[in-house]
């Protein structure tokens, strides 16, 4: 099993958050929505996550942190290595 450190930078599989978020019918902006809902059920505290970032992760494959990964998988409800490219 990889293990990754919350700031370690990753390469996310953009094609496969877009796949899952539109094979639930969701907007860019509807899964950053269930990314900060699941942020504020799991922590108890509100985020602001950046739409134009999505927006990269999908369409270029940005580096990010494992940490924002998760981020994106709690919103997608899915296991946050799934989302890494291999």
């Amino acid at each position: 099993m990889t293990r990754f450190g919350d700031r370690s930078r990753v390469v996310p599989d953009g094609l496969g958050i877009r796949r899952r978020r539109r094979e639930r019918g969701w907007s860019q902006r509807d899964l950053v929505r269930a990314i900060c809902d699941a942020h504020e059920r799991a922590t108890g505290r509100r985020i602001v996550f950046n739409l134009n970032l999505l927006h990269h992760v999908e369409e270029e494959c940005e580096p990010i942190d494992y940490a924002t990964v998760v981020l994106v998988a709690a919103g997608l409800g899915c296991d946050p290595v799934d989302l890494v490219a291999d």
